[in-house]
């Protein structure tokens, strides 16, 4: 393009030589220079220009992708947003019907809890009044034991009479000779007294029962008494029930705490085949227990 230019200045200026001086003449040759040194910038500038310009084209597409990009992942976050509020209404309408459950339960194991702890604290209260009850009958089978003892003496001595206490039970074991004769199942005048002196110490133990077992030795009933007693269960059962008779009728205990059971000779505490033994297994045991039950009077 310069010597096109340089033309065109040439052809201007050439009619004009005649009669400009040399002075005009390199005037517009400089000014012709600067024009196109001006023309070269301009040139360059407009292609750096349209490099820019190509520059920010291709940066405004790749931002366009960005921005396609940007409003593609906008709208995926809009869709999981409006998804969680969702699922969060749905969760707080859950938690809210739990948190109504969970507030009714509370509150009724709260009225549980505090049953069981009123019961518990009437259990504890209920040990705590049987531990001083049983204390107290502890106390009392004691005083009974060391009174029957004392009273005994000479039965115990003599080994008619052994008196033994084990965990709240009390056992007043007498040999058959001291209360009756053999084969028989009255009681004899010595053994009545014997009788009555345990009876009058065992009365005072109102909340006991007394239980009064008969025991015999292994040796059949003789022929000439098996018409009144067939077997030694029925001699053993005789002499617990006259026992049983005499403590209420002479002694005065209620009929409600005694009873009587035979046993024959089906629980020795000896060997049955020494005489000795023998005399030990033949027996009248009178013991004392807590009661078992309590008398239920019926509707009326």
């Amino acid at each position: 393009m310069r010597p096109i230019i340089l033309c065109i200045v040439c052809c201007l200026l050439l009619p004009a030589a005649g009669c400009v001086s040399k002075s005009k003449f390199e005037e517009k040759a400089a000014e012709a220079a600067r024009l196109d040194q001006s023309l070269q910038q301009l040139t360059k500038e407009h292609q750096n220009l349209s490099e820019e310009a190509a520059s920010l084209r291709d940066a405004n597409a790749d931002q366009q992708q960005k921005l396609a990009a940007c409003d593609n992942k906008t709208a995926a976050l809009d869709a999981d947003l409006q998804r969680s509020r969702e699922d969060a209404t749905r969760l707080e309408r859950v938690l809210s019907d739990r948190s109504a459950q969970t507030g009714a339960a509370m509150a009724e194991m709260r009225q549980t809890i505090d049953r069981l702890e009123a019961e518990n604290r009437e259990l504890n209260d209920q040990v705590e009044k049987e531990r001083i009850a049983r204390e107290a009958r502890i106390a009392h089978l004691k005083s009974t034991y060391d009174e029957l003892v004392g009273k005994m003496q000479s039965e115990i001595s003599s080994g008619e009479v052994t008196i033994s206490e084990l965990q709240g039970k009390l056992t007043v074991n007498m040999v058959e000779r001291i209360l009756f004769d053999s084969g028989k199942a009255d009681i004899k005048t010595g053994g009545r007294e014997v009788l009555k002196r345990v009876g009058d110490i065992i009365k005072g133990a109102a909340d006991k029962e007394v239980r009064v077992e008969g025991y015999t030795d292994n040796i059949p009933i003789s022929p000439r008494l098996r018409e009144t007693f067939p077997s030694n269960w029925e001699l053993s059962t005789a002499r617990a029930t006259n026992v049983l008779h005499f403590l209420q009728d002479q002694v005065g205990i209620s009929g409600e705490h005694l009873s009587a059971c035979g046993f024959g000779p089906y629980r020795p505490i000896a060997d049955n085949d020494s005489a000795a033994g023998r005399a030990q297994n033949r027996r009248i045991q009178i013991v004392l227990v807590p009661m078992e039950h309590q008398v239920v009077k019926p509707l009326q």
